[in-house]
């Protein structure tokens, strides 16, 4: 994380492999994303339209539905797709890289790998996990809105009205700033993982293994933390 905070400041900065490599993580992880934001907006709809429901608050069912999508599914999901799909490309072309000695040869050649692969693989990746955190975002409300409304009875004025009602725009905020870390961190250790491969092309396989493994846990953990913080930073809408 320091090299490539301080490599990011380097010149020439690598605006070709920056944008092919965020135009690839677009191939890879746009379709999987759109199609997972449908059921966690489903599910989480149809979960907490029946808890509200049986307190009495079926108006506050789009309120809820959203608060739940915008904080935390939507950055949650981006994040898994961001480290299983991009972060195991990552890990598995710097692995290969590794073991062809590709890096080496780099360093010798006085090429810095952190500066010329991982900065624009990073700044990518954070780039895209904001963008897909919104398009998880609209995806999961439109099906959590489809959903409240044929399937439980729900009226759309009334889902559509409770948005303001305890929802707020640092949520969004909040989402967004979750999704760039988590692009940021997947990115970062798919990147360690990758370049410090060994034994073969068993050890790329390793190494992308743990790259997702390590990144899913600390994804959780970081946003646990953010999640705690923003509570405790910015007070709940009252109705």
């Amino acid at each position: 994380m320091l090299d490539v905070a301080v490599a990011l400041f380097r010149r020439p900065f690598q605006l070709k492999e920056f944008l092919q490599q965020a135009w690839f993580i677009v191939t890879v992880t746009i379709v999987p994303t759109a199609l997972v934001a449908i059921p966690f907006g489903a599910v989480i709809a149809l979960q907490v339209g029946g808890l509200i429901k049986q307190f009495g608050a079926q108006s506050f069912t789009g309120s809820a539905a959203v608060l739940a999508v915008v904080r935390e599914a939507g950055p949650i999901a981006t994040a898994l797709l961001i480290a299983g799909a991009a972060g195991s490309a990552i890990a598995a072309d710097f692995g290969a890289r590794k073991i062809r000695e590709e890096l080496d040869a780099m360093m010798v050649l006085g090429i810095d790998p952190i500066q010329r692969l991982v900065v624009p693989r990073v700044l990518a990746c954070m780039l895209i996990a904001v963008f897909l955190n919104g398009l998880v975002s609209i995806v999961g409300v439109a099906g959590g809105y489809v959903f409240n409304v044929v399937l439980q009875g729900g009226t759309p004025g009334a889902y559509l009205a409770s948005f303001t009602a305890l929802a707020q725009l640092p949520d969004v905020y909040q989402g967004m700033v979750k999704a760039l870390i988590f692009g940021f961190i997947a990115a970062i250790v798919a990147a360690y993982k990758g370049m410090n491969a060994k034994g073969g092309p068993k050890g790329v396989g390793d190494a992308v293994n743990e790259a997702v493994v390590i990144t899913f846990l600390l994804l959780f953990v970081v946003n646990f933390f953010i999640s705690a913080m923003y509570l405790q930073i910015v007070p709940a809408k009252g109705m």
